[in-house]
C-alpha cells in the first residue's frame, strides 16, 4: 500500500492555530466555516470530513461528521451540506459548533480523500466512518482551530 498523501485543508475564516470567529460557534449563527480542501489524489471517489475536540471533560466530542462529498467539490461554503452528515456527539446530524465550558479547546478539521465512497447508514457515529474508512485513505490532512468562549 502506498503512504497516504497529505491533503491542505484551509479555511477563509481563520488561521491554522488560529482562533475560530464566534459566528461558526454556539456564541454566534453556529454554522460551519468554509474550507477548502487541495491537494486531493486522482482516483479519489469521495472526500469525509471529520470536526472534532479531543479536549472536552468526557472525552473526544464529535462536531461535525460528512462523507461521501464529491472530490470535485474541494470548496466546502460556509453553512452548508456537502455530503451525508451523520451523527454528532449532540446526536445531531448536522454541524454543531464549538461551544467549550471552560478554557480553550482545539478543533480539528480533518478531511479525508477515499478511493471509494462509503455504504453506510446516515444515522452513522464517528467509530463507524473510520471504521468504514480503513484501507480506503488516499490521502488526509487536518486544519487546527482553537475557541475559548468569552
Amino acid at each position: 500500500r502506498v503512504a497516504v498523501e497529505k491533503l491542505i485543508i484551509t479555511s477563509s475564516a481563520f488561521q491554522n492555530n488560529g482562533f475560530i470567529p464566534s459566528k461558526y460557534t454556539c456564541d454566534g449563527e453556529d454554522v460551519n466555516p468554509p474550507l477548502k480542501i487541495e491537494g486531493i489524489p486522482e482516483g479519489t471517489q469521495s472526500l469525509t470530513l471529520i470536526v472534532d475536540d479531543p479536549d472536552a471533560p468526557m472525552g473526544t466530542w464529535d462536531h461535525w461528521i460528512v462523507w461521501n462529498i464529491p472530490p470535485t467539490k474541494n470548496k466546502i461554503d460556509e453553512n452548508s451540506v456537502p455530503g451525508t452528515e451523520g451523527m454528532n456527539s449532540s446526536r445531531r446530524q448536522s454541524y454543531g459548533g464549538p461551544c467549550p465550558p471552560s478554557g480553550t479547546h482545539r478543533y480539528f478539521f480533518k478531511a479525508y480523500a477515499l478511493d471509494t465512497k462509503l455504504a453506510i447508514n446516515p444515522n452513522s457515529r464517528k467509530k463507524d466512518v473510520e471504521k468504514a474508512m480503513q484501507g480506503h485513505i488516499l490521502a488526509q490532512g487536518e486544519l487546527l482551530g482553537l475557541y475559548q468562549r468569552k
